[in-house]
């Protein structure tokens, strides 16, 4: 799990936008959240701008502080970030039943972490969907670098609207990444049309627990602040998500909220209170490092004017993250495995 160097961050900044236009992209794409008195009803109607804009603007960060994987995992004591980030790939891959030779999709894949890594663990052909030009390229040079660019690809499509024949993969994964979508019913039913009958469906899914409380303008803050520093329309509470499955075709064999198996918080990583030396970059140090440096870059014009606003409300996100996940109103590994019954069923 490489990560991305100070330069890397700086030229990477902005993704495919022109330079010039990072400052107006930064304006739309905060304009669309309710932090800044945007209507969820015009994120979903737009979710594609808006999600594009988020991932031109904030992919350098997340690899710069992540690494390939842009996600969670449940972790375990003595137990490093990294260890337990190919740890929650390898579940999902164990899941699904994985066999080599198989045709499988990575809905929302990113740049492709766990794509590689699951592909090389389970000896499977994976293909990446994504509708993110700039993804797509640098999860190209990464697969090229790892020697996985004969078996595994990106398609460039709205996972909404999937470019594959039905019937076409033996298993469909996502990694918090269907929470993009405006409509987990029809995106869903996607996924369920172009998955061979008898084979299975498995997520992670960004979700507020029955905790939530929509009368609690705290509760709401958090939520906001999670969309905001997320590029998400909505967050759907784990119950929608369980009947949307159902909705789209799929026979649930067994859904669970993996937090209440870790041991360590899930959050700690971008816990102020937290320090750690193997993922320095995520504590409060490291951040208020990046901050500066972010700075420094964007005034010597190496970074686009607008980027330090990139990285503000990508902190805002960790704080509502942190503070979901303290209050346990949200989750970013409600876990589900879903079949696609035989026609005859």
């Amino acid at each position: 799990m490489s990560k991305a160097g100070a330069l890397d961050l700086a030229t990477g900044l902005g993704g495919k936008i022109e330079k010039e236009e990072v400052l107006s992209a930064v304006d739309k794409y905060e304009k669309y959240h309710g932090y800044y008195g945007g209507e969820e009803a015009e994120r979903k109607a737009n979710y594609t701008d808006m999600v594009n804009k988020y991932y031109d603007l904030v992919t350098s960060f997340y690899e710069y502080g992540w690494g390939e994987s842009f996600h969670f995992a449940p972790r375990w004591k003595g137990e490093s970030l990294k260890e337990s980030i190919k740890r929650h790939e390898h579940f999902l891959a164990l899941q699904l039943g994985l066999k080599p030779g198989q045709k499988v999709l990575d809905v929302g894949c990113g740049i492709g972490g766990p794509l590689r890594e699951i592909a090389q663990f389970s000896m499977t052909s994976v293909t990446g969907l994504n509708n993110n030009e700039y993804q797509i390229a640098r999860g190209k040079t990464l697969n090229r670098n790892a020697g996985v660019d004969k078996t595994c690809d990106f398609v460039k499509a709205d996972f909404m609207k999937m470019p594959f024949p039905d019937n076409s993969f033996d298993a469909v994964y996502a990694i918090e990444a269907t929470c993009h979508a405006p409509d987990a019913v029809g995106c869903y039913k996607e996924i369920h049309r172009i998955l061979k009958p008898g084979q299975c469906f498995a997520a992670y899914e960004w979700c507020m627990t029955n905790s939530f409380d929509r009368d609690n303008k705290e509760h709401q803050k958090i939520k906001a602040e999670i969309e905001l520093g997320n590029g998400l329309p909505d967050v759907r509470v784990t119950g929608q998500c369980l009947e949307a499955l159902k909705q789209a075709g799929f026979e649930v064999i067994w859904e669970r909220d993996l937090v209440a198996d870790s041991p360590i918080p899930w959050y700690l990583p971008l816990d102020k209170t937290h320090f750690s030396l193997s993922s320095f970059r995520l504590t409060a140090v490291g951040r208020f490092v990046t901050k500066n440096m972010v700075m420094a870059l964007e005034y010597v014009g190496l970074a686009p004017k607008g980027s330090q606003r990139v990285q503000a409300f990508l902190e805002k996100a960790a704080e509502g993250l942190v503070d979901g996940g303290r209050k346990e109103i949200f989750t970013p590994m409600y876990f589900f495995l879903a079949r696609k019954p035989h026609s005859n069923q």
